[in-house]
């Protein structure tokens, strides 16, 4: 038989074993939380300036090559249209350009600036497209020549249909001028680049490229002085 005890709590009868109560466990400290190491924050392609892309591409990172070519597509897409006459062909040699850039982006020592190691590598494209296929077709927008060669806006509209006139004979003229004449007065006249830097797109030393754009402003002059 098992008493009672004044607090009602059960106790062990005389003759019995009391049992002892196993010590409650208690769980180990837990361990000290290291921080997470901060990680570098990488700037996006679209953030970061031309020489560190040139690097990157050189290095591999096709999404930093692909920032270099838009932010150049527009101007090596116009240079092609212009010399080629033809938006598709111009398509066409602006992407073979950029993937032929994109394999010898190796070989870019930053001699000259990255804009023109890539008009040399599309010049040279739309060169050779003229040679293999066909002369050059007329280019529309040439406004900015006519401006050039003294072909301004009319105030009357019978003077405005004349100076279109005038424009479509220009451009005639222009798709009618020798391949390197041709390439050196659209980089001067349409792209408004230096003699220097024109010398290093086509290859030719800078009096040549004098003379094959006096050659070519002298050319077209003509074909304009009716319109004047």
């Amino acid at each position: 038989m098992t008493a009672l005890q004044d607090a009602g709590e059960l106790r062990p009868g005389p003759g019995t074993t009391p049992r002892r109560t196993p010590p409650r466990a208690v769980p180990p400290p837990a361990p000290a939380t290291e921080p997470e190491p901060t990680r570098p924050v990488v700037a996006a392609p679209d953030d970061l300036d031309e020489q560190t892309l040139v690097v990157r591409a050189q290095e591999g990172d096709v999404r930093a090559f692909e920032t270099l070519a838009r932010r150049h597509q527009v101007a090596l897409y116009r240079l092609a249209v212009r010399v080629l006459g033809n938006r598709a062909d111009a398509e066409d040699a602006l992407q073979d350009a950029l993937l032929d850039a994109w394999r010898r982006i190796g070989s870019f020592r930053g001699e000259a600036s990255f804009s023109t190691w890539l008009y040399r590598i599309v010049t040279n494209r739309c060169l050779g497209l003229l040679r293999r296929t066909r002369p050059a077709m007329p280019v529309a927008d040439l406004s900015e020549a006519g401006d050039v060669l003294g072909a301004t806006r009319a105030a009357s509209p019978e003077r405005q249909a004349e100076l279109d006139a005038g424009m479509t004979a220009l451009a005639t003229a222009l798709a009618g001028l020798p391949h390197d004449q041709r390439v050196c007065f659209v980089l001067r006249e349409l792209e408004g680049l230096g003699y220097a830097e024109i010398a290093e797109i086509t290859g030719a030393g800078e009096t040549t490229v004098r003379g094959r754009i006096h050659r070519a402003r002298k050319t077209l002059a003509e074909v304009m002085r009716p319109w004047r």
